[in-house]
């Protein structure tokens, strides 16, 4: 081999070593910005939330359901035969709104029967007043006579008589009138009832008979739900009913993944001697949700069970485990700060701080997973 090939592969690591020596001299100026004195001398950007005391309140999972303040069979009121249906299952309706109608035809004749009666027993009225008017102009021509020689006391008596008779036989017709318009009221009371119709808003679940079934008076023809006017209803075991009472909130989850609140609005004073519950009845304040609500619907309630205390609470972002202890950085006078901690109960977003932290201290929630203790700190929103 001649010396230029010799010399070859010397010149080849003479040129490796020039090109490597930038690249480690940038690989240790990286090195030492990011851990070393370059660290501390920098300042990190971070978001901090102070340490603070909120109430907490302990509570339990109770099953609850949701059910209508009004649902029930709408029944007929009259007997007949029922003609047609207006609504069909699923239908909501409004109130005062027709769900079926029976046969009217009876009902009509009924209706105008009551009308002409009316109508016969005011004209009957009438002769009964003109007979009164007849009679009193008679007695008054009679009591004229009483000082001449005309005069008949019979007569007199007789004609004072034919006044009493023509009152009580006006008093008759007026009675009668007051019968027949019973009766035309009542048969128009019985058309108006041949139109079955909703009381309250509400859906339409089930039909209860079929068009020209006959019904009587009672019978149920549709079933209805009111879904406007919705309560929560669940059993509460004996020892959780301390912190129920009136007007108390509580949480609530649907099956959807929701969360909303419902205000305590009774305890029923009955219990369940084999379960020792009581019916408790809430008042929901119900917000968005991805389906609609149903009767009987199971939702999650979340029962106090015990009094509200306050508790020393700080941000779970602020929570980091650094060698398998609890760990928090506050922010001390612009320079990050390790305190360990002995965390509680979750309140929220929170965790209760049982041991480590003060209230008002500063607890690094944003930057936190590279901080060093020692590291020098600005804090996002406050100025430079």
């Amino acid at each position: 081999m001649n010396a230029r090939a010799r010399a070859a592969p010397w010149r080849g690591c003479t040129l490796a070593r020039a090109l490597a020596v930038p690249a480690i001299l940038a690989l240790s100026m990286t090195l030492g910005g990011a851990g070393g004195v370059g660290a501390q001398e920098l300042d990190i950007l971070v978001r901090v939330d102070e340490v603070r005391s909120v109430p907490l309140t302990q509570s339990v999972p109770v099953i609850g359901r949701i059910v209508a303040q009004r649902l029930g069979e709408v029944a007929a009121r009259i007997d007949g035969p029922v003609e047609a249906f207006q609504v069909e299952v699923g239908d909501r309706v409004e109130a005062g709104q027709v769900l079926a109608v029976l046969d009217q035809a009876v009902l009509k004749a009924r209706r105008d029967m009551g009308a002409g009666r009316l109508a016969e027993v005011r004209a009957d009225k009438g002769i009964r007043a003109a007979e009164l008017t007849l009679a009193k102009q008679d007695f008054k021509r009679m009591a004229g006579l009483r000082k001449s020689a005309a005069f008949s006391q019979a007569r007199f008596d007789d004609s004072r008589q034919q006044v009493v008779i023509a009152e009580a036989a006006l008093r008759r017709a007026e009675a009668a009138i007051a019968g027949a318009q019973a009766d035309l009221d009542l048969a128009e009371i019985n058309l108006r009832d041949s139109q079955i119709v909703a009381p309250y808003a509400g859906v339409v679940t089930r039909r209860l008979t079929e068009a020209g079934a006959y019904v009587r008076g009672g019978d149920p023809v549709i079933r209805l739900i009111g879904d406007q006017l919705l309560e929560i209803e669940a059993d509460v075991p004996f020892q959780n009913l301390a912190g129920l009472e009136p007007g108390v909130e509580v949480g609530v989850a649907l099956d959807d993944g929701t969360r909303h609140s419902a205000i305590v609005r009774a305890t029923l004073p009955s219990e369940n001697p084999l379960t020792r519950t009581r019916t408790v009845r809430f008042v929901p304040n119900i917000g968005e949700t991805y389906r609609s609500l149903a009767h009987d619907q199971s939702v999650t309630l979340q029962i106090p069970v015990g009094a509200e205390r306050q508790i020393l609470s700080v941000h779970k972002d602020a929570i980091i485990i650094q060698r398998g202890q609890n760990t928090v950085y506050l922010a001390v006078d612009g320079v990050a700060e390790a305190r360990p901690v002995v965390l509680g109960e979750a309140v929220g977003n929170r965790f209760e701080v049982r041991k480590g932290l003060a209230a008002g201290d500063k607890a690094v929630v944003r930057g936190n997973e590279r901080l060093q203790p020692g590291n020098k700190l600005r804090i996002a929103g406050e100025a430079s």
